[in-house]
């Protein structure tokens, strides 16, 4: 799986801009958001990703489906 750090990078613009722009509630939204992506990429580099009801799979498990890019 490809780095997802920048994700993180992204959340904090925007938090930025948020907070300087009056958008309170949005930059705390956002700051919770921050934790929860960065929980869950600390978790991917683990080697497991938690999906919808506690299930677990090995990162590379899920070939195809939405998102997923193909080549010609």
């Amino acid at each position: 799986m490809a780095n997802n750090d920048w994700i993180l990078d992204v959340l904090v613009d925007l938090k930025s801009f948020a907070s300087a722009n009056g958008l309170g509630v949005l930059a705390e939204q956002l700051d919770d958001t921050l934790l929860i992506a960065a929980a869950e990429i600390a978790s991917s580099k683990n080697g497991a990703v938690t999906q919808d009801y506690g299930e677990q799979t090995q990162l590379g498990s899920n070939c195809g489906g939405f998102g997923s890019h193909r080549s010609a």
